[in-house]
């Protein structure tokens, strides 16, 4: 990148940082991150979903553990505790002997499964319990609604069949006298659910590590210059507007600011993306966290604190996850329907065997409505998607596609639209040496020798790929003294007595050497992507030297299979109009947005999504973040930032392409199995409610009781187990998967 392009590209992110005003006073607010229009003053349960509420201000709130999170971890503990004598003495009833024979008779069982179930089911499960209760109260009817029904209505009956199991119709009682209880059945869905409220809550736990590492980019402390010229050590918070700070060689530079005296190179590639150093001199603008090169600057601050350009991409990332809504879950939508049809049909039966029914009309009445409720508890349903989604996970690990977001695998079989950045995506994101052309009678290795003797005392990006490329050739470096570095320029010094320069064109024609025989090699060379590099001896030019950021190997063919099933491929980056287009044109990219900054990124995306498209975003930079944030799916690539990488709903470990069309196979084909699960729990549903009921008594004499109930409903939960479990072996390389 070009000194004047950077400074535009500074300059033209200031005036966009400006206007930005994301920064409010949110006080004490919580809202819902399921629902974001949901916001009230203090924590509680989200209305609509009945989630969790979370701060508003997530870089203000305590960044401690979520007491939620803490809360249900100590309830798991206590949960496993109690449910593992629980269930085995449960089961071992169910298979027709006592576990506990000779200490205890088939009564005093069921008074200790009471006993170990009630902990779990009253104080464990309570949170869920309070939930569905509020959901009943609200008429917004989730899946907390079910749970609750489902546990409450096991735990009752087995209550009742405890205390009075004389009132119960004789074909549901043992020869002893006693009624079959479910005690493990409600413990059982309370621990189930408890752990994938963890597993929920952990995930959320990581939402605000990105906005965390962004801070973490700023330095701690500054250089203040005190108007007598010493200096004195303060922390960052404390700067004012009109300060003046001294950077030296190496710095992080700790605000937003303008330089006043000094000139260096400074590494922008936090907002750009670019590798290239930008040149400052006294008048241009720097900014926050980037880092200073080798030049000594004085800097006075001009912002400081929300007003800084970091603060504002923090800003920008913060508001695209509260506004990106995850996909609306098929169970709550089925749940607001479901529940109350299941209770008006549980309610039904009571009525019906209670007028029709034969004697005693009443236990007939309650056994049938608890059959009904166990059997419709929404273990199948509940299960379908976690299970599909959590085998995908595991098979994508093992593809190099790690997935934090499930919503967004949900997500991505619908994206239409892929906005990817070039440096570190579908580039390497690293200069290299391309080319050496020696001119006016010198050898290659004359000329990579002379650049090497140089650079290899710099420590610009472009130095370092010259000197890697060199010593790949086998380049030998002569030695070099009275080295010389004219930042955002080139370098010089005196080989063997005589005067070495390397640099650009604006270099060489400050120092008397006219460049105008080669311009149209290096113009042709830009045009390609690469940037050219002029060797001179002694006055005399001995070639050009062309470094770029090469294409991964990977990157054209997985642009073409995703193109090839209509997806829309659009190019974002920081870098200059000619280079992009280049590389855009070389990959058979047409759409290309060039000299883009981080806030324009995520309007890119933001306007594409208003436009009804489904969005993607692939991406590897800090600048990224926002726009990565903002998409319905972020896509970072594993040797990228960890910015990106924490703001991103899948990371590609290896950064490679060939990756994201695993990972979009991936995502159809974990979609299609969660409509076969919801499809496999609808059904069971739909017929086995009807027959819990009691409509084949009239004809065939048949009322199943509650156990048969819960035995039906483990045998749909298994059902679609297996159906998820054949993602494992999913191949995720064929390209019919689209």
């Amino acid at each position: 990148m070009s000194a004047d392009g950077g400074n535009s590209n500074a300059r033209k992110l200031n005036e966009v940082s400006g206007n930005l005003q994301h920064h409010v006073d949110v006080g004490n607010r919580y809202t819902c991150p399921m629902c974001p229009s949901v916001v009230q003053e203090g924590p509680g349960d989200c209305p609509m979903c009945g989630m969790a509420l979370e701060p508003v201000d997530i870089l203000n709130a305590d960044q401690g553990e979520n007491p939620e999170l803490t809360d249900f971890r100590q309830r798991l503990k206590w949960g496993l505790g109690f449910l593992t004598p629980l269930f085995i003495i449960s089961m071992s009833s169910h298979l027709g002997w006592n576990v506990l024979e000779g200490l205890a008779t088939a009564r005093q069982s069921l008074w200790i499964e009471l006993g170990l179930a009630s902990p779990i089911v009253l104080w464990v499960g309570w949170p869920f319990l309070l939930r569905g209760g509020k959901s009943v109260v609200r008429r917004n009817f989730n899946m907390f609604t079910l749970i609750a029904m489902g546990v409450a209505t096991a735990y009752v009956f087995s209550i009742a069949a405890t205390l009075a199991p004389e009132q119960f119709p004789p074909g549901f009682r043992q020869p002893d006298g006693s009624v079959s209880v479910y005690f493990e059945a409600a413990a059982m869905i309370v621990v189930l659910v408890l752990v994938g409220q963890i597993m929920e809550l952990h995930a959320r736990e990581k939402t605000g590590s990105a906005i965390r590492k962004l801070l973490d980019l700023n330095p701690q402390t500054a250089r203040r210059v005190l108007p007598d010229g010493n200096i004195e050590d303060i922390p960052v918070c404390h700067l004012a507007v009109g300060d003046k700070l001294r950077i030296k060689p190496g710095d992080k530079i700790p605000t937003d600011g303008m330089v006043l005296d000094g000139q260096s190179g400074i590494d922008e590639s936090m907002i750009s993306g670019e590798p290239a150093e930008v040149h400052k001199i006294p008048g241009d603008p720097v900014t926050g966290a980037t880092i200073n090169g080798n030049g000594s600057l004085l800097v006075e601050v001009t912002k400081v604190g929300k007003d800084t350009l970091l603060s504002q991409i923090i800003a920008l990332t913060i508001a695209a996850q509260r506004t990106r809504a995850p996909a609306q879950r098929l169970v709550d939508s089925v749940s607001k329907v479901f529940v109350p049809t299941v209770v008006l049909i549980a309610a039904l039966s009571f009525v019906g065997w209670m007028y029709w029914g034969p004697d005693p009309a009443l236990a007939y009445g309650i056994v049938s409505a608890v059959s009904v409720l166990v059997i419709a508890c929404p273990c199948a349903l509940g299960l379908a998607t976690p299970m599909a989604i959590m085998t995908a996970v595991g098979r994508g690990a093992r593809a190099g596609v790690l997935i934090k977001e499930a919503a967004a695998l949900e997500q991505f079989a619908n994206v239409d639209t892929l906005v990817i950045d070039k440096t570190g995506t579908l580039s390497e994101g690293k200069p290299c040496l391309t080319s050496v052309l020696p001119v006016n009678g010198f050898a290659q290795t004359e000329v990579l020798g002379m650049a090497m003797g140089l650079e290899q005392q710099s420590e610009h990006p472009l130095a370092d790929a010259i000197v890697s490329g060199a010593a790949a050739r086998n380049v030998n470096a002569p030695k070099a003294v009275a080295f010389k570095a004219v930042s955002g320029k080139g370098v010089q010094g005196l080989i063997a007595g005589k005067q070495i320069l390397v640099g650009n064109a604006k270099f060489l024609n400050r120092n008397g050497i006219s460049c105008r025989e080669y311009a149209h090699i290096a113009r042709a060379r830009s045009e390609k992507g690469e940037t050219v590099v002029y060797v001179s001896l002694n006055q005399q030019i001995a070639g050009l030297i062309s470094v770029s950021d090469q294409i991964k190997p990977t990157t054209r063919k997985s642009l073409t299979q995703l193109t090839g099933v209509g997806t829309r491929v659009i190019m974002v980056t920081g870098d200059d109009t000619a280079t992009a287009e280049s590389i855009g044109g070389n990959l058979g990219i047409t759409e290309i947005h060039a000299g883009v900054l981080p806030a324009e990124k995520a309007e890119i995306v933001k306007d594409l999504q208003l436009q009804g498209r489904i969005v993607a975003m692939a991406g590897d930079g800090i600048n990224d973040a926002p726009a990565l944030a903002q998409a319905d799916v972020g896509i970072a690539m594993g040797n990228g930032t960890d910015v990106a990488i924490e703001s991103a709903d899948i990371t590609l470990v290896k950064g490679d392409l060939s990756a994201l069309v695993r990972a979009r196979n991936l995502s159809t084909a974990t979609v299609r199995n969660i409509k076969q699960n919801l499809f496999l729990a609808m059904v069971y549903n739909a017929l086995s409610v009807p027959v819990a009921a009691g409509v084949l008594y009239p004809v065939f004499g048949i009322l199943i009781s509650p156990i048969f109930s819960a035995a039906a409903m483990s045998l749909s939960s298994v059902c679609v187990i297996a159906n998820a479990l054949r993602l494992r072996t999913q191949i995720l390389d064929r390209r019919t998967n689209f």
